[in-house]
């Protein structure tokens, strides 16, 4: 029998609730053709459901002095021609009197040459005319070439039907551009080995969800997969094997992908910790390289690591500002990115407490702190000699242990990537004065909720009681983050407009310790495109109200749509929620728990 309601049920209660389940229901099944993801700032539409043919020599009129945008024609003139997208749902239309397909989409870009970086306009307008009245050509106008990229992805998903049935809506015109300039995906590549054709994949789905940061996290402890011309060693004595590494020529064709596709790719190379891989190479400038993470009978404070896999640079040894240095000049050269992130994550005192120098040095009234800034005092000024900005996260100088002094870390010159304490942590270094990236684990950790990969670990074994029910599914970052909980999150809440000012945008991410080639869809699309949403028009609707709800049969579209174009984004809801519009949402008021 199911429980009495805590309230009574009147007439005018039931009577509200059926209104709003016929409202939702209404509104759904009249089913647009219009599903753009991530959702347009501006839509306007002066004819609803009004369609037209595409023509079947439809094609594109645009400058082609830039090659990258030349690209990107090309590419999606592919797509367009062979996509066979039709709405799980049909969508309720009525053709246009004019007899005519649209023949063609004219493409104007004011300036052709602005570089791909931090800050570049991706604004566009996209105009497709109820051409009873006009020609039958569309308009797409952008600031730059990164904007038209946008704005063809728009059109892109505009475009539905058959071969010889292809629709589009017309009479509409979009005006759009991003709140936040940084929206990107971080991958680690060392814990587990992605092929480049995953890494381009990757990158190809980022672009339709309008993403544009690849945060290439390359290497860390368990292995060194990056091939160096000036380091060799590094990779043939450090990766998982021969099959197993970067050449120069891969991280070539990956960034210029990533310029294709309107992708920022940003190398990340952690130090000083997360190391260990660089032992095989030099084993004199790594500390307490390949010993068991967690001593046995010791305190979780005098751990080695925080997860089995140790190692970390000294920086009391003089050879390591050698093969550091050579390293930063290597990867300044072959990642054109402004950005460069140098990790300077997760220090843990135990690791540097093993090597004698470092107790000489902690002997004499040393402090681990100043070994850190040491180091940071060597690397910071090379970094920013080659013309970039320097990344690094958090830790090393919100670390409650181990950190260095702020001063350190000129504004103009360094940006901080949070991944602790969710807002409150983005607030201490926006209001700081520093340029922040977003990474809050509790939101945006996509490996989060599959357990931990720690064999002989009692979490995984509560006692069977009825009270127990094991929150955090055995893992420190549990449980999984569920799109909604990534759409839902505002990574400026409890800023001022200035310290909002400071934040750039966000990243989710996939460490790899659990993940490779063969789950990576799934693992991240496409919780990954709620947070491009999120970045891109906000997770709000025009009276501020969360718009998760009306979200969900537009990613489930999407989702469906993707899998189409070969990402294996994994489902949201049954197939019977789109082919039942509205049934699958609930008209319960929300009590928060």
């Amino acid at each position: 029998m199911a429980p009495l309601p805590s309230h009574p049920i009147t007439t005018r209660h039931v009577l509200s609730q059926l209104l709003t389940l016929l409202l939702i229901h209404s509104s759904a099944t009249a089913a647009l053709p219009v599903n753009v993801w991530p959702k347009p700032t501006s839509i306007s539409w002066s004819s609803p459901h009004t369609i037209a043919s595409l023509s079947p020599t439809f094609q594109f009129d645009c400058p082609s002095s830039n090659r990258y945008l030349s690209a990107a024609v090309s590419r999606y003139h592919r797509l367009i021609s062979s996509e066979r997208h039709r709405p799980i749902s049909d969508p309720t239309t009525k053709f246009s009197t004019s007899p005519t397909p649209l023949q063609s989409l004219s493409i104007s870009v004011a300036d052709l040459a602005a570089p791909l970086v931090h800050g570049a306009d991706e604004s566009y307008t996209l105009s497709i005319p109820n051409y009873a009245a006009a020609d039958a050509t569309a308009n797409l106008t952008a600031a730059t070439v990164w904007g038209a990229m946008r704005g063809l992805e728009t059109f892109s998903q505009l475009v539905w039907g058959r071969l010889h049935g292809r629709r589009v809506p017309i009479g509409i015109e979009i005006r759009d551009a991003p709140l936040f300039g940084h929206r990107g995906f971080l991958l680690d590549t060392s814990r587990n080995f992605y092929p480049v054709e995953d890494i381009l994949r990757t990158i190809r789905a980022m672009s339709y969800n309008k993403m544009n940061v690849f945060h290439w996290h390359i290497t860390d402890s368990h292995s060194f997969p990056l091939e160096l011309p000036s380091e060799p060693g590094l990779a043939a004595k450090g990766s998982y094997g021969r099959g197993m590494r970067y050449s120069v020529a891969d991280v070539g064709r990956v960034v210029q992908y990533g310029y294709e596709h309107g992708v920022r790719v940003v190398p990340e190379v952690d130090t000083p910790a997360h190391t260990g891989s660089w032992a095989g190479a030099y084993p004199e400038i790594i500390t307490c390289a390949d010993k068991f993470w967690w001593p046995a009978g010791s305190s979780w404070a005098d751990r080695l690591a925080s997860e089995p896999g140790t190692g970390q640079l000294n920086p009391l040894h003089p050879k390591t500002y050698t093969v550091v240095g050579n390293v930063i000049n290597d990867i300044a050269s072959l990642f054109p990115d402004p950005f460069f992130h140098a990790g300077a994550d997760e220090v843990v005192p135990g690791c540097w407490k093993t090597d004698p120098s470092i107790q000489s040095f902690l002997s004499q009234n040393g402090t681990l702190s100043q070994i850190l800034e040491t180091f940071i005092n060597k690397t910071f000024p090379q970094i920013i000699s080659h013309n970039k900005t320097a990344v690094y996260w958090e830790d090393v100088i919100l670390d409650a242990g181990i950190k260095v002094n702020p001063a350190v870390f000129p504004p103009e010159h360094t940006v901080f990537q949070t991944w602790n304490n969710g807002p409150n942590n983005t607030k201490l270094l926006a209001a700081a004065g520093y340029r922040v990236i977003v990474s809050s684990w509790e939101y945006y950790y996509l490996d989060c909720g599959h357990g931990d990969f720690l064999g002989n670990d009692s979490q995984y074994d509560p006692p069977p009681t009825s009270s127990d029910v094991d929150s955090n599914g055995g893992s420190w970052c549990g449980p999984y983050k569920t799109w909604q909980k990534v759409y839902n999150y505002d990574i400026t809440y409890g800023l001022s407009e200035v310290e909002k000012g400071k934040v750039l945008g966000a990243e989710v991410a996939l460490w790899s310790e659990q993940a490779d080639g063969t789950v990576l869809d799934g693992k991240v699309w496409p919780r990954a495109a709620a947070m491009a949403e999120a970045m891109w028009s906000g997770n709000r609707d025009e009276k501020g109200r969360k718009r998760f709800a009306e979200a969900t049969d537009r990613l489930n579209e999407w989702r469906y749509r993707m899998v189409g174009r070969g990402i294996k984004a994994e489902p949201i809801q049954p197939l019977w929620c789109l082919r039942n519009p509205g049934m699958c949402n609930t008209v319960q008021p929300f009590v928060p728990q």
